[in-house]
């Protein structure tokens, strides 16, 4: 049973398992929106990042557009001239927490080393998007060399702890945790019957026998209806 006026709000960044998240939530019951509200999810359409921010200054409330979903898996886009990053916005955050006192944040986390080195061999995620780009904590141009992305992702990391310290509505887990699944299932009180990896970074083989990054482009859509994050 689905804890009345749940939402779960994850503020891990791409590739920090958001897919294995939402299929677990889907999985216990909940309405998920993973990085986008596709078509036959709800009234609107778009990349949940900026329905967030659409509600936030249009209303006040971020969660405006997005009050059909008891869960948002992965908030940012980076995709279509659009650079969005909610989990990293503290007024954003905030105004989700005074408008919904019951919303819980989850921070999905992994070794700041294997998580950069997935991002950049992820389509051109971490090899161009993220250092052509103006993202909180890593301006443009920075995140090609060796070290740079891995610590924005411990800065970020950081944020949350700090601005969340001592907050009973926010819980930090390792996604290669073995006890994720119950620490998960006891924070938001709820029973997941499924956890594993989902959207893994497989590398494929070429003709040469070297191997190169999966060819998926970041934000297409699978056939199983999740983002390919």
């Amino acid at each position: 049973m689905i804890p009345d006026g749940l939402k779960v709000i994850n503020l891990g960044l791409p590739k920090s398992g958001t897919t294995t998240l939402a299929a677990a939530l889907t999985q216990a019951g909940l309405r998920v929106a993973d990085w986008k509200v596709r078509p036959g999810q709800g009234k609107v359409r778009g990349f949940v990042g900026r329905l967030l921010y659409a509600g936030y200054f249009e209303t006040g409330d971020p969660l405006q557009f997005l009050d059909g979903f008891d869960a948002l898996t992965e908030i940012d886009v980076i995709r279509d001239g659009k650079n969005l990053w909610p989990q990293t916005d503290w007024a954003l955050l905030s105004a989700i927490r005074a408008r919904h006192p019951g919303a819980k944040f989850i921070l999905s986390v992994r070794d700041p080393a294997s998580h950069a080195d997935s991002m950049r061999r992820w389509s051109n995620l971490g090899r161009r998007r993220l250092p052509a780009a103006d993202v909180p904590g890593l301006p443009a141009e920075f995140g090609k060399k060796p070290g740079e992305l891995e610590r924005w992702i411990e800065g970020h990391i950081s944020f949350c702890r700090h601005v969340f310290a001592g907050a009973d509505d926010f819980l930090e887990y390792h996604i290669e945790d073995p006890q994720a699944r119950d620490k998960i299932g006891a924070f938001l009180g709820l029973d997941l019957p499924w956890w594993g990896k989902a959207n893994e970074n497989a590398r494929h083989p070429t003709k040469s026998g070297a191997t190169e990054p999966a060819p998926e482009a970041v934000g297409a859509e699978p056939a199983t209806g999740t983002s390919t994050r």
